[in-house]
């Protein structure tokens, strides 16, 4: 399916270049932009960029088990994303392609989707695309983050932001914007495209959708798409929004593994899946504020057994054990100075629906993060240092710090 889709994309491309009738062509490069190529008086476009955001990462864990204490420490350096995109554009037959690569990661394909721009507000994309129905942090792309890691609360709820379906987005109004959002995905994550030959989906489908409120207005240009005020909007900017999806019979919490569930047959037998999401960014000279509420549930978990041959029924608390089940909350606080020097300050916090279960894959912690970021080319050239620290209720810490340079292309 990966090479299939890729290949619709080129044959798209193929189709726009063969299509221009009179070749006037310019080309440019700048840095964060790449390179671009315009055709036919700016009715094709082309552009090639990317980023890469090599990591000093330590890690210090502090874990109680029955045997005992134990201490482990790792210091790491390496390039946490290596990305390379590619996009083309025909304004006139109103189509465009992505193909996003992350080199550093065992399954670089990270992006591969055309889209059909009914118009300048409205726009149609088919193929393995970031979601917009997750928490507002991981929505946005690794190079314009905050912190140099994402929140405790995209990985528990999220992890990997990409799926593959179809979106809808539109935009409405100009002094007060609405964005709808819409999509129907395969809700198996990255696995869509499976591990190989043998590993295919078992989850059903999922429903997404996301409504963004702008009531002052839109962001600035390249103010959009991160919680930083890198611009410093001149006048205070709130973005509200909220976030659902739904899958019916879902394979995990991330759609990467399938437990063993059954129904009285002996077939698959998997719940269903809820996630819900509430988020509120202010932006303001500067300044920004940042407030994330996450919670998930299960619908329709009856008669569900843990082997074939319907022996052993799932126990209620032991569904915590393969889907992520509670409530979580993200807040984030910092500011930009003149010089392009920024701080920045995270606290979370998580309750689990079984907090009794040990076992249950979300536990309950305190965790609190400081970063400094210099801005030397807004997020085209930075280097970020941050310093995290997560309390868990059983006892267990973690602490950890990571220093990294980004370089865009």
């Amino acid at each position: 399916m990966k090479k299939s889709l890729i290949t619709i994309i080129i044959i798209c491309f193929s189709v726009i270049i063969n299509a221009q009738e009179k070749q006037i062509n310019n080309s440019s490069y700048d840095l964060g932009d790449g390179i671009s190529f315009s055709f036919n008086e700016g009715n094709y476009l082309f552009n090639i960029y990317g980023f890469i955001r090599p990591a000093y990462i330590y890690n210090d864990i502090l874990s109680y088990e029955q045997e005992g204490t134990y201490k482990e420490i790792s210091r790491q350096f390496k390039a946490k994303n290596s990305n390379l995109f590619i996009e083309g554009r025909a304004f006139k037959e109103k189509v465009s392609f992505t193909i996003q690569m992350n080199y550093s990661s065992s399954q670089p394909l990270v992006e591969a989707f055309i889209g059909y721009h009914i118009d300048n507000s409205t726009a149609i994309y088919f193929g393995k695309r970031q979601v917009f129905h997750n928490n507002l942090e991981m929505t946005h792309n690794e190079d314009t983050l905050r912190f140099t890691d994402t929140s405790l609360l995209g990985q528990n709820y999220t992890q990997s932001s990409e799926e593959v379906g179809i979106f809808v987005e539109s935009s409405f109004g100009e002094k007060f914007v609405v964005e709808p959002k819409l999509a129907v995905t395969s809700g198996d994550r990255r696995n869509s495209f499976g591990e190989d030959s043998g590993d295919f989906d078992l989850g059903g489908f999922k429903l997404g959708s996301r409504l963004n409120l702008y009531p002052l207005g839109p962001f600035s240009d390249g103010n959009e798409n991160t919680a930083v005020d890198l611009i410093g909007e001149e006048k205070l900017k709130i973005q509200l929004g909220g976030a659902y999806s739904k899958t019916f019979g879902v394979s995990s919490s991330m759609g990467e593994d399938h437990p063993g569930l059954y129904d009285s047959s002996g077939n698959h037998n998997f719940p269903d899946y809820s996630q819900l999401f509430f988020d509120l960014l202010l932006k303001y000279k500067g300044f920004s504020f940042l407030f994330e509420y996450a919670d998930s549930y299960t619908s329709n978990p009856n008669l569900v057994y843990t082997d074939e041959n319907a022996f052993n029924i799932l126990i209620p608390q032991h569904i915590s054990e393969h889907l992520i089940l509670g409530d979580s909350y993200n807040i984030h606080l910092g500011y930009i100075i003149e010089n392009g020097l920024g701080v920045d300050f995270r606290y979370e916090m998580a309750n689990p629906e079984f907090d009794m279960n040990t076992e249950s894959l979300l536990q309950s912690f305190d965790s609190y993060g400081f970063g400094i970021s210099k801005y030397l080319d807004g997020n085209n050239l930075k280097m970020q240092l941050g310093a995290y620290k997560a309390d868990f209720d059983s006892g267990n810490e973690i602490t950890y710090g990571e220093f990294l340079v980004q370089i865009a292309f």
